[in-house]
């Protein structure tokens, strides 16, 4: 499969990446950000998109793929809703729109968060947000849209993009990994690989769904 990965030079995105050009099932990755992962490889191709919204000029490098990974986000602490709604909603719904269109017959698999809030109701803001932009991709003219809610997640060797602060936190995961599911980021990876092979039981996976998913052969 050619896959699209998206936020190559965060944690998430650059753990999917690693596990993709790995993985014997992926003939060609293509890495999608505002700059380039850092990473070479012969299955690797760059597009550099200053602005995920406005992709005139990018369609044909965002052709001919059979999924793609977004991972692409960031975290809503201190931020207002209306910023946090701009980068989590707004961007996501906009670069998935366009590459449905371009790719008709593509899996779509977004990284969403635990405690993500479908109802788009509750009170808690960034699950509001997380939840409203899950809705409104799973209504998209993919094959196949998933929405994956992982928790606490584990990076992989030879990442670079990894914060200093989770670096420290990285300490405390055997201790952590007792209270939340836990999952590698190979894990991950293989879980949106295997989700494009066989597909998946529901469209919404959490932790331990995708980790069943990411240990299927």
């Amino acid at each position: 499969m050619k896959v699209i990965v998206t936020g190559t030079t965060g944690m998430v995105g650059e753990g999917v990446l690693l596990e993709c050009l790995e993985n014997p099932a992926v003939e060609r990755v293509l890495a999608v950000g505002r700059r380039p992962s850092g990473h070479t490889h012969p299955k690797l191709g760059e597009c550099v998109v200053p602005d995920f919204r406005k992709l005139d000029g990018f369609e044909g490098a965002l052709t001919g793929y059979d999924a793609c990974f977004y991972c692409a986000g960031v975290s809503s602490v201190g931020m207002n809703e209306a910023d946090y709604t701009a980068i989590t909603y707004e961007t996501p719904l906009k670069f998935a729109e366009a590459v449905a269109r371009l790719n008709p017959n593509m899996v779509l698999v977004h990284v969403s968060g635990a405690h993500t809030d479908g109802t788009e109701q509750g009170k808690v803001m960034w699950a509001r947000v997380k939840g409203k932009a899950e809705n409104a991709l799973a209504r998209l003219p993919f094959k196949a849209v998933y929405n994956f809610r992982p928790s606490l997640m584990k990076p992989v060797d030879g990442q670079k993009h990894i914060k200093r602060a989770y670096k420290i936190g990285l300490v405390l995961y055997p201790v952590l990994n007792l209270f939340f599911p836990g999952l590698s980021l190979n894990t991950v990876g293989r879980a949106m690989v295997n989700a494009v092979r066989y597909g998946a039981s529901k469209s919404v996976l959490e932790a331990k769904e995708i980790g069943e998913l990411g240990a299927r052969s």
